[in-house]
């Protein structure tokens, strides 16, 4: 043994100080790992073959071990650590010497890297990544942060603190945008940090309130860590549960804990909606906070608006908060009262399969004991019982084709008792009446007969709707039926967007929140996964960017206009008719559907590439797509670079070693506890990439392997990994701010400034570990 450790120890020893110094030299952090990894294998493998590195194993063999497994302790938690007077044997940690170790075990890290990459390559999910740094880049270079900033600030600068505020707003909105720290933090200390010093801010509240809400990127959705952590803790999860399901005696996860052990980004982006908000406020309300006890470090800042009409107090609330509330709550009610909801009448040709016990009940008794400490008696009771119900009554009904006449009686049935009005027409009426609310509220002094016209139309459509459009309808007849109304609607919303775009707030604000709200909309309500989502995002971003860049130089934004309103159009048309015209009998609606959507997909077609060009000729696109290919392919090449690392940790046992520590301990929040220490520590000195592709996979199986709920464990590292970029004196968002600021604020007024914004994400974590269901309640709400 070297220096009284054991030749694991010595070995993962020597893979960080290699990481750590690959990392010093200077060389991108993404080859640096590669080569940390070939450069420890090499040390360890020389030394192994000396005779210096050996391995103290339990020796498996021996009586006292065989007890253990007799009286039926797992052999999965048997370790040196839980049971030290085992006897052990001493072995090499590379049987065979230095040429079987480069045969077996180089040879065993170039296939398995090379079956990761390539199952890393067919993951569709990490295809979003690419194209939300794309979102992000457009956004940053498109100077719609710099508009946001600058409205915030006239909005809120007013209010003690008010500045430091507006930029917790933008930050939260940049974060929601990018999900890039680095862009953020940058953008951030370049727009506003030279403004707040300019109206007397502290320069500690005012760089410590940057760098706080630039790492907002690491945890509100769509966080490219996120993504990345949602797909290795999809895999980590399902086989860890699998493992500890297979180690109790039972079958499969599905069996063991009642339910699919399955975790998706998508879900993670709902958990992380509620705890990125909380952050966020809580950055704000100190902000606000500081500025009550010291007005002299943050002073109220009135800034001139541009908006064309003062809007008064009575305005304001009738039009933006007592009528949206009530458009809002009664389309609410309408749906709780079964007014509205969604029509559908499908009957399946097969008849549904007869009820199943809440639990499988015909297991091992192993598995039985198992499953009763996991769900308890009573959930293990009531699973016997009904299963014994359904045996009693013949056994689980099996499926079977209904006959004509059935269908016909239970479609009869589904159409008398469909809602009135579809979940769809009434979602987007009020969506069209908020609006018109909106562009109310913005112009009081206006004529009201247009916005009287759209919202009689809104009523009309949905009176219609009622009477005369059934589920049954075609949609032909219901496009002819709606058609009188639907241009009252869009005279009435003519109008109001008229109105909208000549106030400033809606006209900054409106057209990056309606990509956010696209985006992640899309997601949290299931309609598709991230990748589409983030495509939809990436061109709404590039349409965006063409339209500011148009406008700046006073030039016609129509053809922009055109192509988001066919994007509109193409989705509104596939919703509501069948275009698959490669089918037996095709309706003549639907023909005149299909050549509308064409034209539609053509046309928005033509304004993406228009928008491009305007892009390509401005001189952005082609450092859109330098930055884009820059910052994907680094996060790829870590990702092949951590993989080989971590296979070099495998190769030589140091995985199974730190596993084997880790289940030593007998309270699993104990572990995971010892599991964020660290990773708060590594967080100093690696990326989020590193720490996720190398730390991560090592002590997955361990901590996803327990009864911890999979959104909540992935979230808090999330949050972590937030935390320790902020962390003095080697935060990454700190060299990042550093690196922007002006020569009068010091590394010290940095330093000073983030340190409540620190205490304050420590607090949100141990909010989040005592109240978890801030975690869960959203991803469970919109599970059911």
């Amino acid at each position: 043994m070297l220096f009284g450790l054991d030749g694991v120890e010595v070995g993962l020893i020597i893979v960080f100080l290699s990481l750590f110094a690959g990392i010093l030299t200077g060389f991108p952090v993404a080859f640096a790992i590669g080569g940390a990894g070939l450069l420890s294998f090499g040390i360890i493998a020389a030394l192994d073959s000396a005779g210096i590195l050996v391995h103290q194993a339990l020796d498996t063999g021996a009586q006292a071990y065989r007890d253990l497994v007799n009286a039926g302790v797992n052999p999965v938690t048997i370790s040196h650590f839980r049971y030290p007077e085992l006897p052990t044997v001493v072995q090499p940690l590379f049987e065979g010497g230095w040429e079987q170790a480069v045969n077996r075990n180089l040879s065993f890290i170039v296939n398995r890297m090379n079956e990761r990459v390539f199952a890393g390559a067919s993951i569709e999910t990490l295809l979003a990544v690419l194209m939300f740094v794309m979102m992000g880049i457009v956004l940053e270079r498109s100077k719609i942060a710099n508009d946001l900033l600058t409205t915030m600030a006239r909005v809120f600068g007013p209010l003690p603190g008010g500045l430091a505020v507006s930029v917790v707003i933008v930050g939260a909105f940049l974060a929601a945008s990018t999900g890039i720290v680095g862009a953020t933090v940058v953008t951030m200390g370049l727009l506003s940090l030279p403004t707040m010093l300019r109206h007397n801010y502290s320069p500690e509240l005012a760089t410590g309130v940057i760098a706080a809400s630039g790492t907002l990127g690491q945890i509100i959705p769509p966080s490219i860590v996120i993504v990345l952590l949602g797909t290795l803790a999809g895999d980590l999860y399902s086989a860890a549960q699998e493992a500890r399901a297979q180690s109790v005696g039972c079958t499969d996860a599905l069996t063991y804990l009642g339910q699919p052990a399955v975790v998706s980004v998508g879900t993670l982006f709902q958990a992380a909606m509620l705890p990125g908000i909380f952050l966020a406020f809580l950055y704000a309300l100190y902000a606000f906070g500081y500025a009550l006890l010291n007005p002299h470090k943050a002073p109220p800042v009135h800034l001139t608006h541009t908006s064309h009409e003062t809007i008064t107090r009575r305005d304001g609330l009738l039009w933006f908060l007592a009528v949206p509330v009530l458009i809002i709550g009664g389309a609410i009610m309408s749906g709780q009262m079964g007014i509205s909801g969604s029509q559908s009448v499908h009957v399946n040709q097969f008849s549904d399969s007869g009820v199943q016990p809440s639990l499988r009940t015909s297991v091992s008794e192993q598995c039985q004991s198992a499953m009763i400490d996991l769900h308890g008696q009573d959930a293990w009771d009531t699973a016997v019982a009904e299963a014994q119900a359904i045996a009693d009554a013949g056994g689980a009904q099996q499926s079977v084709r209904r006959t004509d006449d059935e269908m016909t009686t239970l479609s009869a049935q589904a159409v008398a008792n469909a809602p009135k009005i579809g979940s769809g027409i009434m979602t987007f009426m009020a969506l069209f009446a908020l609006i018109l609310t909106l562009g109310r509220g913005v112009a009081p002094s206006e004529s009201g007969r247009p916005f009287v016209i759209g919202a009689v139309g809104i009523a009309l459509l949905l009176a219609l709707d009622a009477l005369f459009v059934s589920p049954l309808t075609t949609a032909g007849t219901a496009a002819v039926i709606y058609a009188l109304p639907f241009f009252l609607v869009l005279y009435g919303l003519r109008f109001a967007a008229i109105a909208l775009g000549r106030n400033e707030l809606f006209r900054v604000v409106f057209p990056p929140l309606v990509l956010i709200v696209a985006v992640l909309g899309s997601i949290l309500g299931g309609v598709t996964n991230p990748t589409p989502a983030a495509g939809l995002g990436a061109g709404g971003a590039i349409l965006l960017a063409a339209f500011r860049k148009l406008q700046d130089h006073h030039r016609s934004g129509k053809i922009i206009l055109g192509a988001a309103f066919a994007i509109i159009i193409m989705l509104l048309v596939g919703a509501n008719f069948d275009l698959r015209v490669a089918r037996g009998d095709v309706p003549f609606e639907d023909w005149v559907a299909y050549l509308i959507a064409l034209g539609a997909f053509y046309y928005s077609m033509f304004g993406i590439l228009y928008a491009c060009w305007v892009l390509f000729s401005d001189g952005t696109l082609g450092i859109v797509v330098r930055e884009t290919a820059k910052v994907t392919s680094m996060v790829f090449t870590i990702l092949i670079g951590s993989q080989l690392l971590n296979l070099v940790v495998i190769s030589f046992g140091g995985e199974h070693y730190i596993q084997q520590f880790l289940r030593s301990f007998d309270n699993e929040f104990t572990v995971f506890l010892l599991v964020m220490a660290v990773l708060f520590l590594l967080g100093f000195v690696l990326d989020f990439l590193e720490i996720i592709y190398i730390v991560v996979p090592i002590v997955g199986p361990v901590i996803y392997g327990g009864t911890m709920d999979p959104k909540w464990v992935t979230i808090m590292i999330a949050v972590n990994l937030q935390t320790s970029f902020l962390t003095p004196p080697f935060g990454f968002a700190l060299f990042y701010l550093r690196g922007v600021a002006p020569k009068e604020v010091t590394t010290g007024h940095i330093y000073r400034g983030i340190i409540p914004f620190v205490l304050i994400q420590v607090l949100g974590l141990a909010i989040l570990w005592t109240f978890p269901d801030i975690v869960t309640i959203v991803p469970n709400l919109l599970g059911r």
